[in-house]
């Protein structure tokens, strides 16, 4: 069935705010009593030389790939007295590391940390492990569980907390090291 000039000029304005084929198709049915199958519509736009609008995309929250990274655990910090007279409640002044003597350390340079994948993996519930040692000289076991998450299971030095430019050249090692491996 063809239409008239003027049902192809509404069906163009129809395009022209938006509608998608399925509307379109459900438009026609309604207030032009004509029935096209779906594929007919498709090729009804197609001879009109009209481009459909790519509605914005949804966010599928199961696709975790697409996810925001999650940042490196930061040091643990406990507050004293001075620290509470010292700045107001609400703000939250960056923390420095603290070395073996409780002063803060120096600013990490360039990271040079190295990440090792074990042939085989023998914990229960990881696809991968291996061991790591950070430009400090701390080394560690890490693992990574079923739902892709990286973990450590020993750390030489108990407490210890990479700098922030450790962890994330820990993170970009890893990736690279398990994409070698083909994971």
């Amino acid at each position: 069935m063809s239409l008239t000039p003027a049902q192809k000029t509404t069906v163009a304005t129809w395009i022209a705010d938006g509608a998608n084929l399925s509307a379109v198709q459900k438009k026609l049915r309604d207030e032009f009593k004509v029935s096209m199958t779906y594929m007919d519509v498709r090729f009804l736009v197609d001879d009109l030389n009209l481009t459909l609008k790519d509605p914005a995309p949804k966010a599928d929250a199961s696709d975790v790939t697409k996810a925001p990274p999650v940042p490196a655990p930061a040091a643990a910090h406990n507050p004293t007295a001075d620290d509470a007279d010292s700045a107001p409640a609400d703000a939250e002044a960056p923390e420095a590391p603290l070395g073996d003597d409780a002063t803060p350390a120096a600013p990490a340079g360039p990271s040079s940390v190295t990440v090792v994948i074990d042939a085989v993996t023998l914990i229960p519930g990881a696809i991968a492990g291996g061991t790591v040692t950070f430009s400090d000289g701390v080394t560690g076991k890490w693992i990574i569980d079923q739902q892709y998450r990286p973990g450590f299971t020993e750390i030489s030095q108990p407490g210890y907390r990479p700098s922030p430019a450790d962890a994330q050249a820990f993170m970009q090692e890893l990736g690279r090291a398990m994409q070698a491996r083909g994971f």
